[in-house]
């Protein structure tokens, strides 16, 4: 297996691991924006979110539970940086001179309460490691490639972004608004998401990261 000169890991677990670290942080940047899918309204963290699914997948399935495991707890420490560093940010005096609107769409955008802050992190940790889980586990009921393992990947991004919405919206939502429809329909449109996107995905990340780590160091 080829691995970096420098960090002495493979060069898949070696990309795959930076390209995690930004989509935790990017979640909960784009998250601030509802997109309409045709008739499917979600919230655009989703995108990366079902890439963190992916590439956790992509990681047990190359390198195994424990090291995907090991990837989603290092996952926290991006994650709780972005959250503190957004909110020194905003603590801090704003320039005069900034540009108007964005001086008062800034906090708006990136400002969130301690309710949405906590769901976030536990929302997160609960989901990954259930993807992990269920993905692992399904391993040893079919073939460990081609389809059954498209298959294996949205049965398990499926399931973790159910928990995921009912997690996040329950902690964020719950008392201070209805959030029976919210989540019913944040869930579908998640599943859907799941079902579309994280077969063809888990395929071409599996297949990249078979041949970066098949190449000669």
């Amino acid at each position: 297996m080829a691995t970096t000169p420098s960090t002495g890991i493979s060069r898949s677990l070696f990309i795959f691991t930076v390209i995690y670290g930004g989509m935790v942080c990017l979640a909960g940047v784009l998250g601030a924006k509802q997109v309409a899918l045709g008739p499917l309204a979600v919230e655009a963290g989703i995108f990366p979110f079902l890439l963190l699914v992916v590439l956790g997948s992509t990681v047990a399935e190359l390198h195994g539970t424990e090291t995907a495991n090991r990837l989603v707890r290092f996952g926290f420490i991006p994650l709780i940086t972005a959250i503190a560093l957004i909110w020194l940010v905003i603590q801090l005096p704003t320039d005069e001179g900034m540009y108007e609107p964005a001086k008062e769409a800034f906090p708006i955008i990136l400002g969130q309460s301690w309710r949405l802050m906590a769901a976030g992190i536990v929302a997160y940790g609960v989901s990954q490691f259930l993807n992990v889980f269920i993905f692992a586990r399904l391993q040893g009921t079919g073939q460990a490639s081609g389809l059954w393992l498209a298959a294996r990947a949205a049965i398990a991004s499926a399931i973790s972004q159910i928990v995921d919405t009912l997690i996040f919206i329950t902690v964020s939502f719950y008392g201070v608004r209805p959030i029976g429809d919210l989540i019913l329909g944040q869930a579908l449109a998640k599943v859907v998401l799941s079902v579309v996107l994280v077969p063809l995905l888990i395929t071409l990340l599996v297949t990249l990261g078979r041949r970066l780590d098949a190449r000669p160091a």
